[in-house]
């Protein structure tokens, strides 16, 4: 079948993980002998079809104001026209259904659409092809997309203005999706809390790593401890600081690794701790070796992480561990199993399961056995196989 993945990111323009995990599928995909066509934003403003690793890549630019993956970098009141006018665009929907048509696609994927507009869902269903949503992060509920304010607290409730645009949201998605796909149950049952998707069908399918599993040899002379992700204040690496700079142990390192917009207030934290090693943004082909030389990982998120991509990663090579007890990172880690759990935005109860595991290297041992065990050797493929089984009903 001929199915097509519409994502406003794509490799090599990369934001976060969900992009680097469509590009995954739609590579799967070929490999099980199906055709794999990208519609994403273009990184400026030229409009390109790209051939590549045997996939056609259809680089749109109808993004106004700036392009989306200069979001992170947009200031002032740009941002909040930029999300007014990113609602619906008629400019996308022709585009796309043009591309739909000429392509003969049978399956439509959305994964983060934001820089498409919701006009995207609507493309395929304008065309009675099937339309799949796979959901990243929760930019239908929330404008930022993670349900934080602007103060890096968790939003409980909306205000008035985000209302209206959720409101918004929710009228103009209608009921364009005919099957929701998350990896954890966690954000399935937030959407159905918000209003959306009480009608669709909604199944969870835990992500998948596109390489075997091997479990590594570790060394504990030094106990290596790692932060791999967006360098924001909503994922906690505030927290996670503190509490490492409160343990007094020569033999311990903290490792963080990536980009983001308060990299450098992070670095100025860690500035007297030479135990801290900042190692910027790794590109994702290079990034196993971290995993296979780290002890642990450490995910100290204060917002709702879906299913991190990271925690999979970590786990087929056999490495366990600790995360916040806050959105579906509990769906992944058991505590004391293969990792540990601690309370989100609370550096007294990191460092209490950081020490737990520093200072007992059985431990540390049986719960890298374990993380090894929690992950299927083939996970990619049990994914892959999954939502084929998924597309075909649908068809």
């Amino acid at each position: 079948m001929k199915i097509c993945f519409i994502s406003n990111l794509y490799p090599p323009n990369v934001l976060g993980g969900a992009e680097i995990i469509v590009e995954k599928m739609a590579l799967a995909m070929v490999e099980k002998g199906h055709e794999s066509i990208i519609i994403t934003t273009s990184p400026d403003d030229e409009k390109r079809v790209i051939n590549r690793d045997n996939t056609t890549i259809y680089q749109l630019n109808t993004t106004k104001l700036y392009p989306t993956y200069k979001q992170t970098e947009a200031q002032g009141i740009k941002k909040p026209f930029w999300h007014i006018m990113d609602l619906w665009n008629n400019d996308t929907l022709k585009e796309i259904k043009k591309i739909l048509t000429k392509e003969a696609v049978d399956i439509v994927h959305i994964n983060n659409y934001k820089g498409l507009s919701l006009s995207c869902f609507k493309a395929g269903k304008d065309l009675g092809i099937p339309v799949v949503y796979e959901s990243h992060d929760f930019s239908l509920i929330c404008p930022r997309a993670n349900l934080i304010r602007g103060n890096n607290t968790l939003c409980q409730e909306r205000n008035l203005i985000c209302n209206q645009y959720v409101n918004r949201q929710r009228k103009l998605l209608n009921d364009n999706v005919d099957l929701l796909i998350s990896p954890s149950q966690f954000m399935i049952n937030k959407f159905r809390e918000n209003d959306f998707f009480k009608n669709t069908k909604a199944i969870k399918i835990p992500l998948g790593v596109e390489y075997t599993s091997i479990k590594t040899n570790k060394n504990y002379d030094t106990i290596d401890i790692a932060f791999i992700g967006t360098l924001g204040k909503h994922k906690g690496v505030d927290t996670l600081i503190k509490a490492f700079t409160d343990i007094e142990n020569p033999d311990i390192k903290l490792h963080i690794i990536g980009k983001g917009y308060d990299e450098e207030e992070f670095k100025e934290m860690a500035k007297d701790d030479k135990r801290i090693i900042f190692h910027g943004f790794v590109d994702n082909k290079e990034i196993m070796k971290f995993y296979e030389m780290i002890n642990f990982l450490v995910i100290p998120s204060i917002c709702y992480d879906n299913s991190p991509l990271v925690i999979y990663e970590s786990f087929s090579t056999g490495t366990p561990v600790i995360g916040s007890d806050i959105g579906g990172i509990p769906e992944l880690i058991k505590e004391n199993y293969n990792g540990f759990l601690f309370e989100a935005e609370n550096p007294d109860s990191l460092k209490e399961k950081l020490v737990k595991v520093i200072t007992d290297k059985e431990l540390l041992k049986n719960l890298e056995e374990n993380a090894y065990a929690s992950l299927p050797h083939n996970s990619m493929e049990i994914m892959v196989n999954n939502i084929v089984e998924e597309y075909n009903k649908l068809l």
